[in-house]
């Protein structure tokens, strides 16, 4: 009943701050917020949007099949903020742009505009499933399940809990929620590990120790480079990652574009960047304490690692109050990660995909229908995910966002012009070719491709558009 209490609580001042914020319902509150977001508020924010459920639970646990080599990628990630700060983020203010992908019709045509819009809808439906999925599971499991809720009905009232508080306000109330969602997961996480030290009787220089003894401590990876963990491919994926899943991502960048100026918008994204890597540091610092506390009560290791963390505090193993701790840490950067890609979804589909016919009334329409099809995607991810779930993320990323890659890349990068005609097929014909090659070339040469299969995925892309803006001047003179 504490994790039901708790979530009541959580929800209840969820729904003052909505009410406080969403008094202006109309669309250029809900999808622009009238551009004028304190750029503090957003930055702080923006650490629990970026953290997710996902990290909450699965970065843990990721020491027990990789140590803490995830911070290799974490390093390439707050290099992948300076990118999007200095490159991106001064395109899409120089363009006044209203949504992110307004560029690649102004760039290449509205097929490359409504394809790369349709690209982000559906890899923001998926992504944002998978990372859901984790609170879900975690309370239908520890919670809902013993009362004889089923997942089913667990799911869709989770859900229909953050369209209630998003559906007036939209980004306008997310960047204040975000702070709250943000706030308590990190105080959340910073008193779990506390806790955790005080069972093991070590302060906060004992465990520092226990972290350097453990046989979990690798950080660096340089003498494997066909390991997926191997340093320079984890280093120059975390890059492209975010450049992909925040730099081309309508929902990382929504509320950037809210700020009032891009200087702001820049000191948000920087601000923000630099404390991805310290917060999941501290993450992985959990997982090994855990670690080291399953050996000291004699507790077998999950084979699972999204397991490690629910294993202590969700059954109750360290206390009520790393009970109620987890319950909010992992709903606060749930609901962080969850709230915003519906509404950035919403935002996509109306003014992308729908255009000028998206008045109030279909904003209204189309949240709740994007709403609906988060649950169905939940239960399509729970029916067949087997994998460890931030991994899982980051591969439908680099199929579905490679193409995406390619496009910016092709339109930032080089000043030709690409057939707006053939875009489309281009977008399907290279994460197919991707997925060829993940499959066959273990089997050819023993190489198993990481996260560096984004990068791949982009290149084809952009090859593929820079051949494509060849061929009209081919047809011209083949007509001659």
């Amino acid at each position: 009943m504490a994790i039901v209490i708790t979530i009541i609580i959580y929800f209840v001042v969820l729904l003052l701050v909505s009410r406080f914020t969403g008094r202006a319902s109309d669309n250029e509150s809900f999808f622009y917020a009238r551009r004028r977001s304190p750029w503090p508020a957003v930055a702080f924010g923006m650490i629990g949007a970026s953290i997710s459920g996902v990290s909450f639970v699965s970065v843990p646990g990721m020491v027990l099949t990789k140590d803490m080599t995830y911070l290799q990628t974490c390093m390439g990630f707050a290099v992948g903020y300076i990118v999007v700060a200095f490159v991106l983020l001064p395109l899409y203010y120089r363009n006044n742009l209203n949504t992110i992908y307004h560029y690649l019709l102004s760039r290449f045509g509205n097929r490359t505009y409504k394809t790369g819009a349709s690209l982000f809808v559906l890899s923001e439906l998926l992504g944002a499933s998978v990372r859901f999925y984790v609170v879900c599971f975690i309370l239908h499991h520890f919670v809902f399940k013993a009362l004889g809720i089923p997942f089913f009905v667990t799911a869709s009232v989770l859900v229909a809990l953050i369209w209630f508080y998003t559906r007036r306000g939209g980004v306008r109330t997310l960047v204040w929620t975000d702070v709250l969602h943000t706030l308590c997961m990190l105080a959340a996480l910073v008193l779990i590990v506390v806790i955790v030290c005080s069972h093991l009787d070590v302060n906060i220089k004992g465990a520092m120790s226990v972290v350097a003894d453990s046989g979990y401590s690798r950080v660096f990876v340089f003498d494997d480079f066909i390991s997926a963990q191997n340093f320079f491919k984890q280093f120059v994926s975390g890059i492209f990652i975010v450049v992909v899943m925040t730099g081309l991502n309508q929902n990382m960048m929504q509320k950037n574009l809210t700020c009032k100026s891009l200087r702001d918008a820049q000191k948000d994204m920087c601000t923000y960047g630099f404390a991805f890597l310290p917060v999941n540091m501290i993450f992985l610092v959990l997982g090994i304490l855990l670690v080291a506390l399953a050996a000291d009560k004699g507790m077998a290791l999950p084979a699972d690692g999204d397991s490690l963390l629910p294993m202590f505090a969700a059954t109750g193993e360290l206390g009520i109050l790393v009970l109620v701790l987890f319950s909010v840490g992992i709903v606060a950067s749930s609901f962080s990660s969850a709230d915003s890609a519906l509404t950035s979804l919403t935002t996509s589909v109306c003014v992308d995909l729908i255009g000028k016919d998206a008045d109030e009334q279909v904003r209204h329409r189309v949240h709740l229908l994007l709403a609906s099809l988060f649950v169905v995607f939940i239960l399509l991810f729970k029916a067949l995910c087997s994998t460890n779930i931030i991994d899982a993320v980051y591969i439908l990323c680099s199929y579905t966002y490679g193409p995406l890659l390619g496009m910016f890349a092709f339109g930032v990068l080089t000043k030709r012009k690409a057939n707006d005609r053939i875009v489309p097929l281009l977008a399907v014909a290279s994460p197919l070719l991707c997925l060829l090659a993940d499959i066959l070339t273990p089997m050819i040469c023993g190489y198993k491709f990481g996260y560096e299969l984004l990068l791949l995925n982009g290149l084809i892309m952009f090859c593929g558009m820079h051949i494509s803006g060849m061929l009209p001047d081919v047809m011209r003179s083949e007509k001659k």
